[in-house]
């Protein structure tokens, strides 16, 4: 069989967890923890794993590159830039057990990804997988021009016969406002195969709308198939014009529900681990919900291998 090949584009950042006078050092970011379960649940000599970042050329970026080597994600296209250090954020958790989120990444590495003397030579690579996954966050973390030149990449892809997958994830505080953010995600979804959308920042970025306007608006951009995330509860997927599939969710004990971190980026990663792989949209859902299902009764994004479903 032909070994395809899957870049995820994105950024992890430098994660810093507080609870109380403890504070614990990992590493986070949504398209990694995607790209790391993926990896996971594929055949390497049939699927091929890159991540695609830039990083800085500190030991914490070190620790990063070792990391996800270690879990069969290439980390050749990955760029190391002397003057930059990935983004910082805290976790503070109160004595209610209530997360607050505190970030530092306005001069992230990853934000330059497109804009060093390699870029070019990395993107004509790029343009040559089978696909390319990336999220909203992908998107805002960019300079307007910068995010230009990734949707000339993305289109190029396509002209290739490559398919481009995305995540919607919409981060507010990323954005100048709801309308720039809204044209961005139009012009990425224009040149969307796959489109991942969880409901809840669909409502977000474009207002509480019934669910058929969702999909026909998703649609109407191009977008041939259409997997909405809504939690615990059943997924829905529409393939082109066939009838909505809906494939319900793993259910669990409340009690068995430790941490809700990476949930939609596993199921994405689950999804695409049996779908790229020839599976049907059904069997694909099914393998995200378990997957998710799985990760969400562990601390932390990343969970033990040992862990994962067979």
């Amino acid at each position: 069989m032909t070994q395809k090949k899957i870049a995820v584009i994105g950024e992890c950042m430098i994660e810093l967890s507080e609870k109380g006078e403890n504070i614990k050092r990992g590493f986070g970011g949504d398209t990694l923890n995607t790209a790391v379960y993926l990896a996971r649940q594929t055949n390497a000599a049939q699927l091929s794993v890159d991540y695609v970042t830039a990083l800085g050329s500190d030991s914490f970026s070190d620790q990063m590159v070792a990391a996800w080597r270690q879990e069969r994600v290439n980390t050749g296209l990955i760029q190391r830039l002397e003057n930059k250090m990935p983004g910082l954020y805290v976790i503070e958790t109160d004595a209610q057990g209530e997360r607050t989120f505190w970030y530092w990444r306005s001069d992230a590495a990853a934000r330059y990804w497109l804009e060093t003397p390699d870029a070019d030579a990395i993107c004509q690579q790029l343009a040559q997988f089978d696909y390319l996954y990336l999220s909203g966050i992908s998107l805002a973390i960019l300079p307007a021009t910068s995010r230009e030149k990734l949707l000339r990449l993305l289109n190029s892809c396509r002209a290739n016969g490559g398919q481009v997958i995305f995540d919607n994830n919409y981060r507010p505080r990323l954005w100048s406002g709801k309308e720039e953010a809204q044209q961005a995600y139009m012009a990425m979804l224009s040149c969307t195969d796959i489109a991942f959308l969880t409901l809840d920042d669909e409502h977000l970025l474009w207002g509480e709308q019934p669910l058929e306007t969702v999909i026909a608006r998703t649609r109407a951009a191009g977008v041939q198939e259409i997997v909405i995330k809504r939690d615990a509860a059943s997924c829905l997927i529409a393939c082109g014009g066939d009838a909505l599939i809906e494939v319900p969710a793993n259910a669990l004990p409340a009690e068995k529900v430790i941490d809700t971190t990476a949930a939609g980026d596993s199921f994405s990663a689950g999804y695409l681990a049996r779908r790229l792989s020839g599976g049907s949209p059904q069997e694909a859902a099914q393998r995200g919900h378990l997957t998710a299902s799985t990760v969400i009764q562990h601390r932390g994004a990343i969970i033990p291998l040992s862990a994962m479903p067979a």
